[in-house]
């Protein structure tokens, strides 16, 4: 159960968060401005209002012609093929790189330094680095060919522009999991080993030691960072344009293509899908949310 809060503390409460908000605000009305009235521009463009064009009608038949059209199913499940198997690939092993940090201290600041590298390199400098490395005629296959386990750049399994996007994958997992893995370190380190320990001494296993007090601890923490990777990778653009292939394109690549087409009568339906991207990544984002405000709630109120 959670610890009853007083008047005096909600009061207190109260008051830091409305200073907070205040000193925010400058920030928080530049965001407003520029995401608020970007979306309120493109949600015009994408009903009917072109302001270069006579055509100016409130109208839904850019969404319509969007989610009618053949290829949105196709995109629409490459797009959530890629967030959603590069999300539980790297929540699973940040699972286990989470627990194996907190057993082995003594190697911590080594693995932590290693963990940090990913966090500082952008996403679009690791897609070019797999592009010379995995790409047919890149430094692996390169490598393989001189070691005679290939016959050369044909024979080289494609791993770049493939149908199963490898290298988008591996470039979102290689990334997100120095992330994931410092969520879940936070909270194993507050939470302590007592836990853990009782569980010792109640002579259960490491699965049900995991399974009952591990992983309930990390779930709301988990999950918010899982969903955090999820709307991120569902709708970035910059990694899937360089490594993934011509079709299916994925939503934030089709997009962009309208978006960018010189037909401006194209441009509201690369707007429409955008908007789509866009819902889907703030439920995810608010999910998100959601479950940030129980881990805190766990973090402030242990009992």
């Amino acid at each position: 159960m959670f610890a009853p809060v007083t008047e005096d503390a909600a009061r207190t409460r109260t008051i830091e968060t409305a200073h907070l908000l205040l000193l925010l605000a400058p920030a928080l009305l530049i965001i407003l401005l520029l995401f608020g009235g970007g979306l309120l521009l493109g949600s015009l463009q994408a009903l009917g209002s072109q302001p270069f064009t006579e055509k100016s009608i409130f109208t839904f038949a850019h969404f319509i012609a969007v989610l009618t059209d053949p290829d949105f199913a196709t995109s629409f499940a490459m797009t959530m093929y890629i967030a959603t198997v590069s999300t539980l690939v790297a929540v699973l092993a940040s699972v286990a790189l989470a627990i194996s940090l907190v057993r082995c201290a003594a190697a911590n600041r080594i693995l932590h330094f290693f963990l940090q590298i990913p966090l500082t390199v952008p996403h679009l400098v690791i897609a070019i680095s797999l592009l010379f490395l995995l790409a047919p005629t890149g430094i692996l296959s390169r490598l393989c060919s001189f070691l005679g386990m290939t016959a050369g750049a044909a024979s080289f399994p494609l791993l770049i522009n493939d149908t199963y996007a490898i290298g988008i994958l591996l470039t979102y997992i290689w990334k997100e999991i120095p992330f994931i893995t410092f969520m879940i370190l936070a909270v194993l380190k507050n939470s302590g080993p007592e836990l853990d320990d009782a569980g010792r001494t109640l002579r259960a296993n490491a699965w049900q030691r995991f399974y009952h007090i591990t992983l309930p601890l990390i779930a709301p923490s988990l999950g918010a960072a899982g969903f955090i990777v999820f709307a991120f990778t569902f709708g970035a653009f910059e990694v899937p344009y360089l490594l993934g292939r011509t079709y299916p394109m994925v939503l934030p690549v089709w997009a962009y293509k309208n978006y960018a087409d010189i037909d401006l009568m194209a441009r509201p339906e690369g707007i429409a899908i955008g908007l789509i991207i866009a819902a889907i990544v703030i439920c995810s984002l608010l999910l998100s949310q959601g479950l940030m405000q129980i881990a805190r709630r766990q973090r402030e109120y242990p009992g």
